[in-house]
């Protein structure tokens, strides 16, 4: 299989974490159902691939997300592996199915603007933190680490442009609910180089470093490698992606979703960035997924190298 020709920058961190996306945030974001027993390969083949972490479902009502409305019967299916797998939980509820699996590592998933935080959350920005607090609050201690999203930071399609205080703000009041890391998403994907700065130095500023940050960017636009590359340079060192780009952004038409696993692991390659992601048994994976949802991966590597 062909590589990239390594070409260092001793000015870029010497290892990423790649917080692997396409089971949950993929999978939920696709028209059609997947099997259960197809969701479980799917994410041992990605531990396989040694991706280190893979969020394996979230604990939502079936009745928003049906694509997901097996998440007990794939962690029960995982066994122990699957405890150590972070779920999305977007209430005690959740967190109670969490605990009662015995899971160790939980996402909670918030806004930074107020029309996503009442499409989606069905809360008022303000309000979100109410329903948040407890959730943290038992699941640490219960022992449970605590992962905190805010998305909407680049632009929302209802409000537009996004202050960059108000996402640090929403940012800062989820982060201090309890959580370890704070993922900062650009939902549809607008984001560009020079935003991501001034937004990554307003959050170290506020108090929060690179270390605690991760970036979740989406490619609607074609910006997020590049995205990539401005937070590396800042510090950040955890970006979440999905194998084989899976999963599209329900807020842009014609969007291609999230930044693909693929992709990202190629550009660190050439960085000779470590990652421990084996390339060829990823994009296996996703070619393998990609015949089972009958739906083309949108990876620009995974095409090239299985072309």
């Amino acid at each position: 299989m062909r590589s990239p020709q390594v070409v260092p920058d001793a000015t870029l961190p010497k290892r990423v974490t790649i917080y692997e996306v396409g089971a949950r945030d993929g999978l939920q974001n696709e028209k059609a159902v997947v099997p259960v027993e197809v969701k479980v390969e799917f994410i041992r083949r990605l531990v396989d691939a040694g991706l280190p972490i893979v969020e394996a479902t979230s604990f939502v009502h079936p009745t928003w997300v049906p694509q997901l409305a097996d998440a007990a019967s794939v962690m029960e299916a995982l066994g122990e592996t699957g405890r150590s797998m972070p779920v999305l939980v977007p209430n005690e509820r959740g967190l109670d199915r969490a605990l009662e699996l015995g899971l160790r590592h939980i996402a909670i998933f918030g806004s930074a603007t107020e029309t996503f935080a009442n499409k989606n959350l069905n809360r008022s920005l303000d309000a979100q933190y109410e329903m948040f607090e407890p959730v943290v609050k038992r699941a640490r201690d219960a022992g449970l680490d605590v992962r905190a999203y805010v998305s909407m930071c680049f632009g929302d399609p209802w409000e537009g442009d996004v202050p960059i205080e108000q996402v640090v703000g929403v940012g800062k009041r989820l982060f201090e609910l309890g959580a370890s890391q704070l993922s900062i998403g650009d939902t549809i994907g607008v984001g560009t180089t020079g935003h991501v700065t001034a937004l990554l130095d307003a959050f170290n500023a506020a108090g929060l470093g690179d270390d605690v940050l991760a970036l979740h960017f989406h490619d609607t636009y074609g910006q997020a490698l590049a995205n990539v590359r401005a937070a590396l340079e800042h510090g950040v060192t955890t970006f979440d992606a999905s194998a084989g780009g899976l999963g599209g952004c329900p807020y842009a038409e014609v969007a291609t979703g999230n930044l693909a696993t693929e992709d990202l692991v190629w550009m660190l390659d050439g960085l000779g960035i470590d990652h421990g992601v084996d390339l060829e048994k990823l994009v296996a994976t996703s070619l393998w997924m990609a015949a089972k949802i009958g739906k083309p991966s949108v990876s620009r590597v995974v095409n090239a190298l299985a072309g």
